[in-house]
């Protein structure tokens, strides 16, 4: 799946793309509702119904981020009757999240003034 506008592209997009996984990786997490969408899902799991009420998003824009997340093989879902409950498969990303955010503040969230760091590219 490729997300194009809005959130920009998924990993299996990037990869494709020539870029290297880490980089697809990093690139991925890089928009700003699908980590919201992640450290929700670090909590347990949910129904598109539950994130679009507790983030505040349209149930589109929910849909297509979890798309992107499962085409990525970063979270999962289970069907239960009519309903699906999305959850994390890879829980050491959160090690990983967890790890960036130290290292935020170990640079004085230095990031923020890198050029490259800008916000849509």
């Amino acid at each position: 799946m490729t997300i194009i506008g809005e959130g920009g592209r998924c990993v299996s997009a990037d990869i494709a793309a020539g870029l290297p996984p880490a980089a697809a990786l990093f690139h991925s997490l890089a928009d700003e509702t699908r980590l919201r969408i992640v450290r929700r899902l670090a909590r347990g799991e949910a129904r598109v119904v539950d994130l679009t009420g507790e983030l505040g998003l349209a149930q589109s824009t929910v849909s297509k981020h979890l798309a992107c997340l499962r085409d990525c093989g970063l979270i999962d879902y289970r069907a239960e009757g009519r309903q699906s409950f999305y959850a994390l498969t890879r829980p050491e990303l959160m090690d990983l999240l967890a790890s960036a955010e130290q290292l935020l503040a170990a640079t004085g969230h230095a990031v923020a003034l890198c050029p490259e760091a800008e916000v849509g590219r």
